[in-house]
């Protein structure tokens, strides 16, 4: 492709581990990027997670940086920009009282038919993050390694996501994260969260560069790729640390400002 005028990144296991900060590295490797380009990230956490796992580490930033930087938390559902003080939101596609509550509802029943809903789990299992509802097999907090264990084959996901669909013809459910279900207003997901990103920087998605941990069909990160959007898969932050070094020595090296 062409040298990107945006990178974009997911979060969880992407840039870093799940529910964790972002390492020093990676921290570094960001600073550097946005000297050259937009970055933007793009996953199915909450904003408080982008503020603790992302923001809180690069509290260094000047304004310019911080006005290169796009956070779209909730699968695209929200997006934030600098205000100059701080993020604030460009748009939120919140989700009524009613559509959570009827997402909260199917969620706990199919996972309970299915045997599905864990006894104990590590924190809470589903979380209404206003403009996304989500469902976590082993709770919020759960170790990455019990994760990844839980459903490698995709298999208990499917099944959920099958189950509750039907049940919520005016929403969007999709497989999210290594235990996650997402829940949205129909039709919005991380493509549709790429084409406002598109809309409203100026930016063509062909000039746009992703790296996600779930680009195989079926996961949260392949709507962006089947959008045409230029993406490379990574497994975990250290794969995007070393991807970032190679992409680092072909971009300009900035003016010195």
């Amino acid at each position: 492709m062409n040298t990107p005028r945006l990178v974009a990144f997911d979060l969880d296991d992407t840039l870093a581990p799940s529910k964790g900060q972002i390492d020093d590295r990676i921290a570094d490797l960001l600073r550097s990027l946005l000297l050259r380009v937009e970055v933007a990230i793009i996953s199915g956490g909450n904003e408080d997670q982008f503020r603790s796992q992302v923001i809180a580490r690069l509290d260094d930033l000047d304004a310019a940086a911080h006005q290169r930087m796009h956070l779209l938390p909730t699968c695209g559902t929200r997006y934030l920009r600098h205000d100059g003080a701080d993020y604030t939101a460009v748009y939120a596609h919140d989700l009524s009282e009613a559509e959570k509550t009827s997402a909260l509802t199917a969620l706990r029943e199919e996972a309970e038919r299915l045997g599905l809903w864990e006894a104990t789990p590590w924190g809470e299992i589903l979380e209404d993050r206003g403009s996304q509802i989500t469902f976590s097999a082993l709770g919020q907090q759960a170790p990455r390694d019990a994760k990844h264990a839980w459903d490698p084959t995709g298999t208990k996901r499917a099944a959920l996501r099958d189950a509750v669909a039907p049940r919520l013809p005016g929403l969007e459910v999709r497989s999210g994260g290594s235990t996650s279900i997402d829940i949205t207003r129909a039709g919005i997901d991380k493509a549709y969260g790429m084409q406002k990103l598109a809309e409203l920087t100026g930016i063509a998605l062909t000039d746009m560069l992703f790296y996600g941990d779930r680009l195989d069909e079926g996961g949260n990160d392949y709507p962006v790729l089947a959008l045409g959007v230029h993406s490379i898969a990574v497994d975990g932050w250290e794969h995007t640390a070393d991807e970032l070094d190679a992409l680092l020595q072909t971009l300009p090296v900035p003016a010195v400002r």
